[in-house]
């Protein structure tokens, strides 16, 4: 059981929303950027986002079929996230305890309690600090 389709239609109007406020800066959050494979236009949304050593791992909570997938899929994303920027490569999807394994203990009880199996992983090909440096007043 993923989570329902009904919650995934209304998340652009009101949860992405919300969680876009500060998912640049509140850990585990993360803002997922892409452009869409059909209309070019450009898309920013929150996620769950969770570093490991293939790369950056997200659950797929509502099943493998979204869209935002399919988009990061056919070209170019970015994640961002405390102050990094990190520019993704080619997602690989992950299914069951391979994915799961690559994901913080808690998370994969709460992945469990709902059944999400599927994982992306997006290997790193770059990370940039766009922090600025701080310089002590004196």
């Amino acid at each position: 059981m993923v989570l329902p389709r009904w919650l995934a239609r209304s998340n652009p109007h009101v949860a992405n929303r919300v969680l876009g406020l500060f998912a640049d800066d509140v850990a585990p959050l993360a803002a997922l950027h892409h452009v869409g494979r059909r209309t070019g236009r450009r898309y920013r949304i929150p996620v769950l986002a969770f570093e490991s050593p293939r790369g950056i791992v997200i659950a797929l909570t509502y099943g493998p079929d979204v869209q935002w997938l399919r988009n990061v899929e056919a070209g170019e994303s970015r994640l961002v996230r405390r102050g990094k920027v990190y520019v993704l490569g080619a997602p690989v999807r992950v299914h069951g305890a391979d994915g799961a394994r690559l994901v913080p203990a808690w998370t994969r009880l709460a992945l469990r309690v709902v059944r999400v199996d599927d994982f992306v992983v997006l290997p790193v090909r770059t990370r940039l600090d766009t922090r600025r440096a701080r310089t002590p007043r004196g």
